[in-house]
């Protein structure tokens, strides 16, 4: 496994696993694409550790992975993460997919207009439930409760309610006697339910495969640049002149005209 945070990243919204997944690709690439497919999440795909476990080369694997990257099944690039503390920093990531993706899939993978594997909550949200006869004691939830409730509360989690948000809403102002603690909770998470946060694009950037140059998706064709792909690269054209710098030169020129009425003059 790589470091936590960093290794192989499962794209999102994949075929079923087949036999003929990587049919059309050759033998050598067909058998690194199926191994790295088997591999969880967060695995070290680098080339130095595959080449300790695979019957290749780093130089074969490292052509390898640059054809899986042309096929569509995979991409190399970084990513924008937010940190418990608030923080954020660039990670490094490899993003594989079963299912081959052309380059507009990939370029609306980074746009994030590709949608996410969530996380689930469930265990999170249980255990809130269960707790909660601890806030309130006429809130006190049987197992079965907390089994047909949590997925209400995990979508308070998924809203961005914190627990103390979610504790807040069922404890506040509870009416005397309580008679039926489960159809009371229910009432209050889907009545006080927040509303959906607004979509953040995820921060992304492609690589080159080869030289690892940053770029848009749009010029990484097969995950490589147009220098790496041979082609010649477009002439750019000059920066403009600072206003200070067209000053200075339209003196010089008005100079040497004088200079030369003045010597025509004399002659």
């Amino acid at each position: 496994m790589a470091t936590p945070g960093y290794g192989k990243r499962s794209a999102p919204d994949q075929l079923t696993r087949t036999n003929n997944d990587f049919a059309h690709l050759p033998s050598r690439e067909a058998a690194i694409a199926a191994y790295l497919d088997r591999l969880p999440d967060g695995a070290d795909i680098s080339v130095k550790t595959l080449a300790k476990h695979l019957p290749y080369g780093q130089c074969a694997l490292s052509t390898a992975l640059n054809r899986l990257q042309g096929a569509g099944h995979l991409r190399r690039g970084r990513e924008c993460v937010t940190a418990d503390d608030g923080s954020s920093r660039w990670i490094t990531r490899s993003w594989f997919s079963r299912t081959a993706r052309d380059d507009d899939w990939w370029a609306a993978f980074t746009r994030g207009d590709v949608p996410q594997q969530r996380r689930p909550t469930r265990s999170r949200a249980h255990i809130l439930l269960a707790a909660l006869g601890r806030t309130a004691p006429v809130l006190s939830l049987s197992q079965a409760d907390c089994a047909t409730l949590a997925p209400l509360v995990t979508e308070w989690f998924a809203r961005g309610a914190s627990e103390a948000d979610v504790l807040s809403a069922l404890t506040a102002g509870l009416p005397t006697p309580v008679h039926h603690p489960a159809s009371l909770v229910r009432k209050r998470l889907t009545s006080k339910l927040p509303p959906p946060p607004a979509p953040r694009p995820p921060l992304r950037v492609l690589e080159c495969a080869n030289c690892g140059t940053p770029g848009r998706p749009e010029s990484l064709p097969g995950g490589r640049c147009s220098a790496c792909r041979g082609e010649r690269a477009s002439a750019q054209p000059p920066a403009p002149l600072s206003a200070a710098t067209v000053h200075n030169r339209a003196a010089q020129i008005r100079a040497a005209m004088s200079q030369r009425r003045q010597e025509k003059a004399r002659t």
